[in-house]
């Protein structure tokens, strides 16, 4: 079947989108634990990019499962296509020019390195949100631990399902005694050092 299609190059350039949007395309993997934060930074996160004029979007992983993969339930081949689409869609929004701040879970170092290729590495950072199983579950606003000690949620991250911290992140933040607010001015201060052209 491939072998019918053609790729059509567009006449518009990434540098002339860069020039005219005053920033250089990147994906913010945010991974950590259910309840460890991803969600709230990534959108306070994108406000603050939106206040100083650049323009960026959030992936949310649950927002995600309600449209585009509504199809996927949370078997590992199906966590995994989740991020599979989660990263195409990262990808083309890059290419559109755009600062693209994921927030999944993406427990898995494979699956994480499957999204940096997708992506591409040079638009890829990843950002591990830390915050231990201890305090997420303390924490907990969707009552998803408690479900999950019940039996009534299988494979769940951090109790019935493994978390692999990433080995090397691009950035780590520690959400656990960083305010969401200081947390998202770091990720800004990053980005405007590497990615805002003077």
């Amino acid at each position: 079947m491939k072998e019918n299609l053609t790729w059509h190059f567009g006449a518009v350039s990434s540098a002339v989108r860069e020039s005219l949007l005053k920033q250089r395309p990147v994906t913010l993997w945010l991974t950590g634990l259910s309840a460890s934060g991803k969600s709230s930074i990534a959108y306070a996160l994108e406000k603050l990019l939106l206040e100083k004029g650049k323009c960026s979007f959030v992936l949310d992983g649950d927002n995600l499962r309600h449209h585009l993969n509504s199809d996927l339930g949370f078997t590992a081949a199906d966590r995994k296509e989740n991020i599979r689409r989660t990263a195409e869609v990262a990808h083309l929004m890059n290419e559109a020019g755009l600062i693209v701040i994921t927030a999944l879970i993406s427990p898995l170092c494979s699956d994480r390195q499957m999204a940096r290729e997708i992506i591409g590495a040079q638009r890829f950072l990843e950002v591990y949100v830390n915050a231990s199983a201890a305090v997420c579950e303390s924490r907990d606003p969707k009552g998803l631990y408690v479900k999950a000690r019940r039996g009534e949620i299988s494979e769940f991250t951090g109790i019935s399902a493994p978390y692999e911290v990433p080995d090397n992140p691009e950035f780590e933040v520690d959400s656990e005694s960083d305010p969401v607010g200081l947390v998202a001015e770091k990720l800004y201060q990053h980005l405007a050092g590497q990615y805002f052209p003077k």
